[in-house]
């Protein structure tokens, strides 16, 4: 990891608080092993699948869990950039922009700049991930029926912010030297959701280009 990168890593610049697993529990034993494969630089593809004996659900919150994390402190490294006079419009270039709806205050799909858009994104996922009846954290609980319906709903919209930090905050993370990591953390997401089908192809086209097939 470049000093740049470990400088910017280390004021743990999260948008939000960071979610944590409780040690000694199922989740926090995924979260370790989900870990433990990435550190070990096991191929991403690889390190993606669910492991022997897992519940595929109990893989798939872990790992939202830990997406929302991560993308959550890369935006927030860039976040000083992103304003409202920068970012007008939530969009990933001229051809992609991102609408925000939810059930209470925008029940129409609505305009809103890339803050505005990003602060609504990150206090939904919270709400979401911290409630127990979707993501629920006791050992044996079962998860309800519309657990992926609200995991692909995440995971799409937080797709999101990779393509509007890719389009239009790259420059900064490439003078962060922090570039590497970035695409590390979209590559590992790029290939979780491929691997359980949580986003419809047509959503990624946006980033299809930034490395698939490139080799980067």
């Amino acid at each position: 990891m470049s000093h740049a990168l470990k400088q910017v890593f280390n004021k743990d610049k999260t948008f939000r608080p960071k979610r944590k697993f409780e040690p000694g529990t199922q989740r926090f034993e995924l979260h370790k092993k989900a870990q433990a494969s990435l550190n070990a630089g096991l191929d991403l593809k690889v390190a993606v699948q669910l492991p022997p004996g897992e519940e595929q659900n109990d893989w798939v919150a872990v790992h939202v869990v830990d997406f929302f994390n991560r993308i959550n402190l890369i935006y927030g490294t860039i976040s000083d950039y992103c304003t409202e006079q920068s970012c007008p419009v939530m969009s990933g270039g001229p051809k992609y922009e991102y609408r925000w709806q939810d059930e209470h205050k925008y029940r129409k799909p609505t305009a809103l700049s890339a803050p505005q858009y990003m602060n609504l994104l990150m206090d939904w996922i919270e709400v979401q991930i911290n409630n127990e009846d979707i993501f629920p954290t006791n050992v044996g609980t079962p998860f309800p029926k519309n657990f992926l319906p609200v995991v692909k709903k995440i995971l799409s919209r937080l797709f999101r912010v990779f393509v509007h930090v890719y389009i239009h905050h790259f420059d900064r993370i490439t003078q962060m030297g922090s570039e590497a990591h970035v695409n590390t953390c979209y590559k590992h997401f790029y290939y979780f959701v491929k691997e359980f089908n949580l986003i419809d192809t047509k959503e990624l086209e946006p980033l299809v280009s930034v490395w698939v097939g490139s080799g980067t």
